[in-house]
């Protein structure tokens, strides 16, 4: 996981390319920008700006094939929300993960048996990596 805890968030247009460059690794602009015309048509310079603004803030990088710069994601999908979910919890709970869970609870984000769920998933990792060790 890349250790940029305070890199900026992308905006909504940065996150839905960012989320088009993690449904398709090494792509090009010209790809992007083809792939995202049915749902919004960009022009290609817009394309370019934005993964180069995702490349500065950490969230992609790029390879050079001949003249071609060919992007993918510097960071899983999971490991951006686990980075954004450590930011929220830090910024607006205090750093109590317990907290935050009791807030979706509170406000039925997040229903008890669901957390129940969650708390078993947890309970059979924690075993399975002791058993490893």
């Amino acid at each position: 996981m890349f250790n940029t805890p305070n890199r900026k968030s992308p905006t909504p247009l940065e996150q839905f390319i960012l989320d088009f460059v993690w449904s398709h690794p090494n792509c090009t602009a010209e790809s992007c920008r083809e792939g995202l015309a049915g749902q919004r048509a960009l022009k290609d310079s817009t394309i370019r700006t934005i993964l180069r603004n995702l490349e500065e803030k950490g969230y992609v990088t790029h390879d050079v094939e001949g003249r071609t710069f060919v992007y993918r994601a510097a960071d899983s999908r999971r490991n951006v929300a686990v980075q954004a979910a450590r930011q929220l919890i830090d910024r607006f709970c205090g750093g109590s993960v317990e907290e935050l869970l009791v807030g979706l609870v509170d406000n039925q984000v997040l229903q008890p048996k669901q957390l129940q769920r969650l708390a078993d998933k947890i309970a059979a990792r924690k075993v399975s990596r002791e058993k490893k060790l």
